[in-house]
C-alpha cells in the first residue's frame, strides 16, 4: 500500500518541501501519485453526465478552534525564553525550542552564530539562505565569501583569536525565509528578544548592522543607504550600520561605500581606551 506525506503541513513547510522536490529535480511536483506523461492518451473520453440529484442539506459545520497562537502573546513568550539564557548555549537551546515562529517549521537547520565569542565586533545580518539553512551557519555562501575578502582587507577574520582582530556573526532571523523573501515585521519582532539576549552574552564593544533588515530590528528604521556610514546606538551599543554584501552583487559600484564602513570600523578598533 502506497502512503502519502500529511497533508496538514503550514504553508512555509510546503513551500520548503515543493523547494526541495525541484532542487532534486522534481519537474512537475504535483499530485499524490506518479504519473507517466507517456501513457496518457491524447484525448480522454467524457464519461456521461448523470443525472444530478437534489442536493442534501449541509451538515452544521464545527465551530473553528482557536489556534495557540491566536491567544498567546508569541513576543512574550520569546523574551521570557531569551532572559532564562545565562550562556551561549542556553540561548541556542531556547532558540531551537521555541516552536512560535512558523518559519522553524520549513527550516533544514537554526542558524545560531558563527564567530569568536570574545570578539569586539558583532556583526548582525537579516536571515540565513539557503547555503546557510543547509550548513547551519550564518554567512556561508557567495554573499559570506564576499564578506571574508572585506573582513580581511581590514585585518579582521571571524575565526582569529585575538578578539581584536576577530568579529563574531548572528542574523536578526535563525530560519530562513521561503524563496530568500525578506523577513516580515512580526517574524522580526518576535524573534528580537532572542537577539537582544544574544548581544547581551556576547557584550561586544562595538556593532555592525548589515542591511535593513538588521537595522529594522535594531534600530527600528530603514533606509539602509541613507543610514549607512553614521554612527549609531543599538542595544546600548556603538553602532555601524553598512550595507549588506549580497548589495554589492547587484550594485557593484557600492563596493566603495561598504570599503568607507570597514576603515571607519578599523580606525575605531584601534582608536585608543
Amino acid at each position: 500500500m502506497q502512503t502519502h506525506p500529511p497533508t496538514d503541513l503550514s504553508y512555509d513547510a510546503a513551500l520548503a518541501a515543493l523547494e526541495w522536490m525541484v532542487e532534486l529535480g522534481v519537474s512537475a511536483p504535483v499530485g499524490d501519485d506518479p504519473v507517466n506523461a507517456y501513457d496518457l492518451p491524447d484525448r480522454l473520453a467524457m464519461p456521461e453526465r448523470p443525472a444530478t440529484p437534489a442536493p442534501a442539506p449541509s451538515p452544521a459545520r464545527p465551530v473553528p478552534v482557536a489556534r495557540m497562537e491566536d491567544s498567546v502573546d508569541v513576543v512574550a513568550v520569546a523574551r521570557a525564553a531569551a532572559a532564562k539564557a545565562a550562556t551561549l548555549d542556553d540561548l541556542r537551546e531556547a532558540i531551537i525550542g521555541y516552536e512560535h515562529c512558523p518559519l522553524k517549521q520549513g527550516a533544514r537547520n537554526t542558524v545560531f552564530a558563527d564567530g569568536n565569542p570574545k570578539a569586539r565586533v558583532m556583526l548582525i545580518g537579516e536571515a540565513p539562505g539557503r547555503d546557510e539553512d543547509l550548513q547551519g551557519k550564518p554567512f556561508v555562501g557567495r554573499a559570506g565569501q564576499l564578506l571574508d575578502k572585506m573582513l580581511a582587507a581590514v585585518g579582521l577574520d571571524r575565526s582569529a583569536p585575538d578578539p581584536n582582530g576577530s568579529v563574531y556573526i548572528a542574523n536578526v532571523l535563525p530560519w530562513r525565509p521561503p524563496g530568500n523573501r525578506d523577513p516580515e515585521p512580526a517574524e522580526i519582532a518576535q524573534m528580537l528578544p532572542f537577539l537582544a539576549r544574544h548581544v547581551e552574552l556576547i557584550d561586544p564593544d562595538m556593532i555592525v548592522l548589515m542591511g535593513n533588515t538588521a537595522c529594522a530590528a535594531a534600530l527600528g528604521k530603514r533606509g539602509i543607504t541613507r543610514l549607512r556610514g553614521t554612527w549609531t546606538e543599538a542595544f546600548g551599543r556603538p553602532t555601524l550600520p553598512t550595507l549588506h554584501p549580497a548589495n554589492l552583487f547587484r550594485a557593484p559600484a557600492n563596493k566603495r561605500l561598504v570599503w568607507e564602513d570597514l576603515l571607519a570600523l578599523r580606525a575605531r578598533l584601534n582608536a585608543p581606551a
